[in-house]
């Protein structure tokens, strides 16, 4: 019996694309990229003559710096900081980011639960993804929305990457670091994405269906 690992990320659900839109909705809205409240610093003298602006804060402006071609966020979306960049990710959006994202496809769940049905007998498919803080239990709320019939759900992250390798034969991802990185001994297979078009597989696929084949010949 295999062990095949299906990702959430890219390949049941578009989270960047529900990331572009809150990210559009939220922060290039009229006036936002204007800093309401201005940062100021205070020189060591303490004098109220000392206190300059800080322009570098007070100049920032929230833009869409070029379509997503990676997943490293901060490249195609300004923020002042990578922890502006955490804060909007999984504390102040991270249920509309997650738990209310569309599927990647129409039918995705649709398929996935054929895909269960038909092989559970033979293989055990779980769930898999890389999930921090409160955006474990927004993806459980995406999954449930969806009608998902899969029992078992993985979450890891960079620290515990090794526990997912430790869980799968066989993983469907859209991530271009698993795809590159993986140990020799497991398969993987790209789930085609605009951001890991570029990145060679041994096994791709464009449809969550085109699987059902690639669990058959494997």
């Amino acid at each position: 019996m295999k062990k095949i690992g299906i990702e959430i990320n890219g390949v049941l659900r578009d989270t960047i694309g529900k990331f572009t839109q809150i990210y559009e909705h939220n922060m290039l809205g009229d006036g936002v990229s204007e800093s309401a409240d201005r940062t100021y610093e205070l020189r060591v003298s303490g004098d109220s003559e000392d206190i300059i602006e800080n322009t570098e804060i007070n100049n920032f402006k929230y833009e869409l710096l070029s379509d997503v071609k990676s997943l490293n966020l901060k490249e195609h979306f300004a923020f002042k900081d990578e922890n502006e960049l955490y804060s909007f990710m999984y504390e102040d959006f991270v249920m509309q980011i997650f738990g209310h994202a569309g599927s990647t496809e129409t039918f995705t769940f649709n398929d996935l639960n054929e895909l269960y049905l038909k092989h559970r007998d033979k293989n055990e498919l779980l769930i898999v993804s890389d999930e921090i803080g409160r955006s474990k239990p927004s993806s459980l709320f995406f999954l449930s929305k969806f009608g998902c019939l899969l029992e078992k759900v993985k979450f890891y992250s960079n620290t515990t990457i090794n526990t997912l390798w430790d869980e799968v034969d066989i993983l469907l991802t859209a991530n271009p670091d698993l795809i590159i990185n993986h140990p020799k001994d497991k398969i993987v297979v790209k789930f085609l994405t605009i951001y890991n078009k570029n990145v060679n597989s041994d096994y791709e696929i464009k449809s969550l269906k085109e699987f059902d084949e690639i669990i058959e010949k494997l």
